[in-house]
């Protein structure tokens, strides 16, 4: 069954070149773009035990929405990859393995199928609505904590063996999450849609946009 793909707001304000190698670069840039707007939005953070409240989630969402399937997830693989390289842009400047194998991996790992996903929904419409981007939204949190909260429940804080637990891994992994992702997602909800709101009264890019594959080269 064939689904309608459209242009993601990046499509539209920076539009796909006929050029292999120029439409190589523009995605390069949006892709990189994404994972400093993940790193940067990594360093506004509160202290929390073992999972800080971060703005993490919030760049995750809009880099799914405004790039797409391939791009966000792009943009999260590199962060994940970079980072798990040393690169201090995980929270608080951190970087390297540990991050990774410690508390916080999975949902990082979570990231990159969150922004896949999102993005996927994205392309076929769902960010034009207030509504349909809750939905959206709301599956790319629920695969960040289908992933980080077995992670976090599995790991052995101590190196004794002893795992963390599946209650604890609730009680400081998803309840004190909860009111916060919430408010993040109305923002992320409202803020996609008023975008594409906004570009239809300017019209920019308009002569870019149909109803096709816009998904570029990546």
């Amino acid at each position: 069954m064939h689904t309608a793909r459209y242009g993601t707001i990046a499509d539209r304000l920076m539009p796909r070149s006929q050029e292999r190698s120029v439409a190589l670069l523009r995605d390069l840039v949006l892709v990189l773009g994404g994972t400093a707007l993940v790193a940067g939005l990594a360093q506004i953070s509160i202290p929390w035990y073992p999972v800080p409240f971060t703005g993490q989630t919030l760049a995750v969402l809009l880099v799914g929405g405004v790039l797409g399937s391939t791009r966000g997830a792009l943009a999260l693989a590199v962060y994940f990859i970079i980072g798990a390289l040393g690169a201090p842009i995980f929270t608080d400047q951190s970087g390297g393995w540990e991050i990774i194998s410690g508390a916080t991996g999975g949902y990082i790992l979570g990231f990159v199928l969150a922004a896949g996903v999102v993005g996927w929904l994205a392309e076929r419409g769902a960010d034009r609505r207030v509504m349909s981007m809750i939905g959206a939204l709301l599956l790319g949190n629920i695969l960040i904590y289908a992933i980080g909260v077995p992670w976090l429940a599995s790991w052995d804080p101590a190196g004794d063996g002893v795992a963390f637990g599946w209650s604890q891994a609730y009680k400081t992994g998803v309840q004190p999450f909860i009111l916060g992702d919430l408010v993040k997602l109305a923002f992320a909800a409202a803020l996609l849609p008023a975008g594409w709101a906004l570009l239809q009264k300017t019209g920019v890019g308009r002569k870019n946009e149909d109803d096709g594959p816009k998904a570029g080269i990546l």
